[in-house]
């Protein structure tokens, strides 16, 4: 994942819209859940970009907008996103990295991607990617890590994890989470490492009486297929403990004495699931090409609480073109929640960008997406939602923009 370094580079963009699927956290005048289709314009910005010194490292992608729909209730900030990495030389043998995502949305649906700017995969963040409501979310998201190179075959790395997501609507759950780990790694050929790991997770939901603490044990495997290709796998088990307040029908005979036909009480769950991650990936010489696969648990999407999700996914983006620049990804995710609601929820996403030089720092993108929300537990949360927007994009530099 290492990556070169990046002049960094900002960009502005304006650009006409369409999209489908949109719904707030509400209902018609029917008591039909809102799917709304609305054309719009779009301004978004941003700057991104890697710089190394001497001792440290700094990475950083940032890209943030304002939207104006036809159907106003869905105007305001699109989005602000923030990933910012940095990587310091604390000594011959020591190195401390923090990894930190913020982001502000009204809703989320391209499929994850890895930009070259940043030295972590997004993915291991805390941000949520399976929002189902246009609903206005705040997340951020910190991990700190301390490396420390033992010898020359054997690393140790402990540290800690941080995020916090707030929704608007009073309706949707909020989540605050801490947690720890730690591994070590044994490199048993100059290409090869394993290793053990071990993680500890606490989070606790607004709204309602909920929490979970999981650990993960599991084992680690890497190895550097080629100069530019990498392949990380981790196997393990998750134990899980989940406590929340559950509303449960009360016996006919006692609601008709007592006046109230339900009650509240302490539910308690503990489990045992796997654990396991697999990344495949590439660089390219201006680009990054990848595939993943992870199955684990989620703290949900503010609908449904604490999850367990298999996901997978693939991406690639690329401007080795003399005046085009491409970028696509597609996602799967199928959660089954194990809080507050019993039920199977998934999604399928794609999208793709292109970018065409058509003068000098200034250049048209086209860009698609397509979400399908998909249940056989609950058929309203069954929906497509599709994206696309045509603009003009404004950035200094001689090569083709790149999007992600």
């Amino acid at each position: 994942m290492a990556a070169s370094q990046i002049d960094f580079r900002p960009f502005a963009t304006v650009s006409g819209v369409y999209d489908s699927g949109l719904n707030g956290v509400s209902v018609d005048a029917n008591g039909t859940l809102i799917n709304d289709a609305s054309l719009g314009v779009a301004i978004t910005y941003g700057v991104s970009g890697l710089h190394s010194w001497k001792h440290t490292k700094i990475g950083l992608d940032y890209a943030g907008g304002f939207s104006h729909y036809a159907k106003s209730f869905y105007d305001g900030v699109t989005s602000q996103n923030l990933q910012l990495s940095l990587t310091h030389q604390l000594s011959r043998h020591a190195a401390l990295s923090l990894n930190n995502t913020a982001a502000i949305y009204g809703s989320n649906r391209t499929a994850p991607s890895l930009p070259q700017t940043v030295e972590f995969d997004p993915t291991t963040t805390y941000v949520p990617t399976n929002d189902f409501f246009d609903n206005r979310t705040i997340s951020l998201s910190s991990q700190g890590s301390l490396s420390v190179q033992k010898s020359t075959r054997v690393s140790l790395s402990a540290g800690g994890d941080g995020f916090l997501v707030r929704r608007r609507s009073s309706a949707l759950y909020g989540v605050t989470g801490v947690g720890a780990h730690g591994d070590i790694q044994y490199r048993t050929s100059r290409r090869s490492t394993v290793g053990v790991m071990y993680s500890y997770m606490h989070y606790s939901f607004t709204g309602i009486y909920s929490s979970t603490d999981s650990h993960t044990v599991g084992a680690t495997y890497s190895r550097v297929l080629s100069r530019s290709t990498q392949l990380s796998a981790t196997g393990g088990i998750s134990k899980y403990e989940n406590v929340f307040v559950q509303t449960v029908p009360i016996d006919p005979a006692i609601a008709a004495l007592i006046g109230i036909s339900s009650a509240e009480r302490v539910s308690y769950q503990s489990n045992i699931i796997p654990n396991i991650a697999f990344r495949l990936s590439t660089v390219v010489p201006r680009g990054t090409v990848f595939l993943y696969a992870s199955h684990g648990l989620n703290p949900g999407n503010g609908l449904f609480l604490t999850s367990t999700a298999t996901s997978a996914g693939t991406g690639y983006n690329y401007t080795g073109l003399r005046h085009w620049a491409i970028s696509t990804g597609a996602s799967y995710n199928r959660s089954l929640s194990v809080g507050n609601v019993l039920g199977e929820y998934s999604s399928y996403s794609a999208n793709l960008s292109v970018s065409r030089q058509v003068a000098r720092a200034t250049h048209a993108v086209l860009s698609f997406n397509a979400r399908k929300y998909d249940s056989g537990d609950f058929k309203n949360y069954n929906k497509w939602a599709y994206g696309v927007r045509l603009g003009l994009s404004f950035s200094p530099g001689d090569i083709p923009l790149r999007l992600w």
